[in-house]
């Protein structure tokens, strides 16, 4: 494949204001990801006919059941990573990262305001992102829950008092 023909790609080149790039390394990696088990799921519309199920004696093929193991597979983990993101955000990582489809094209069909579509698709990349475990997730403080009711409470006295 030509990786510059992928939006991601593009995106991934581009710089904010602050010069960092405007997606992550994790980002990348999760749209990447979605684009392979998509294309390996098979998911993709044909534009010509499929003639390789044509059976002589006029069998045909059972659907599901002539898919591979591997884009079975690759369809649940598609799903799952679509479910995870919810319905707001689905839509659009199928168009840019599966479709291929340019940002200016995205906010052009959902009649989205100019560089709008920025913004959701990184929120997007980041909501997979850690749907795939490729983030670091914030964690607190070690020193545990502190609240009125635990021992370590001690309360705020005002010094005019």
């Amino acid at each position: 494949r030509n990786a510059d023909e992928s939006p991601l790609t593009r995106l991934r080149r581009t710089t904010g204001r602050n010069g960092k790039p405007l997606i992550d390394d994790a980002e990348f990696a999760a749209g990447e990801r979605l684009r392979a088990d998509y294309t390996r799921a098979q998911l993709m519309p044909r534009v010509t006919a499929d003639w390789s199920s044509a059976i002589p004696g006029g069998r045909r093929g059972g659907g599901m059941a002539d898919l591979a193991d591997a884009a079975i597979g690759a369809r649940r983990r598609v799903e799952q990573a679509l479910a995870a993101v919810g319905p707001e955000f689905a839509g659009v990582l199928v168009d840019f990262c599966c479709f291929l489809k340019g940002i200016e094209e995205i906010e052009k069909e959902r009649c989205w305001p100019v560089r709008s579509a920025k913004l959701v698709l990184r929120l997007a990349l980041a909501s997979l992102a850690r749907h795939y475990g490729l983030t670091v997730s914030a964690r607190g403080s070690r020193s545990g829950i502190r609240h009125w009711g635990s021992d370590d409470y001690r309360p705020v006295v005002d010094p005019q008092d």
